[in-house]
C-alpha cells in the first residue's frame, strides 16, 4: 500500500519504511507525528481524495532535525556597481513512515 501525502506545501509518495526529508515539523526527535492530509491511497483499490481522503492517516517517526545545503542568492544591477550576495539554509525534519491506514 502506498499514499500521496501533503506536508509543508509539497507532495510526497510514501510507503511503509520510507525515509524522507520534509519541511521542519514542530515535534521532538523520536516522537510520532500523524499526517492526515492524504491525497491518494493506492494498492489493491485506489482511493482519490477531493481534496483529501476521508479517515486516512499516515503515521511517521521523527528521526532528526537539521539544515539543508546552502544556496546562494546573488543579485547584480548592471552599470550601477551594485552587487548583493545572500545565503540560505532550509530547516528540515527527517521522518520514517511507520504505518498507513485508511
Amino acid at each position: 500500500m502506498y499514499a500521496v501525502i501533503e506536508t509543508g506545501g509539497k507532495q510526497f509518495r510514501v510507503e511503509e519504511g520510507t525515509r524522507l526529508r520534509v519541511a521542519a515539523l514542530d515535534a521532538e526527535v523520536g516522537s510520532e507525528v500523524v499526517m492526515d492530509k492524504v491525497l491518494l491511497l493506492g494498492g489493491e483499490a485506489l482511493a482519490v481524495g477531493k481534496p483529501y481522503v476521508e479517515n486516512a492517516r499516515v503515521a511517521a517517526e521523527v528521526l532528526e532535525h537539521g539544515r539543508g545545503e546552502k544556496i546562494l542568492v546573488f543579485k547584480k544591477r548592471r552599470r550601477h556597481d551594485s552587487r548583493r550576495s545572500k545565503g540560505h539554509r532550509q530547516m528540515y525534519s527527517a521522518v520514517r513512515i511507520t504505518s498507513i491506514s485508511s
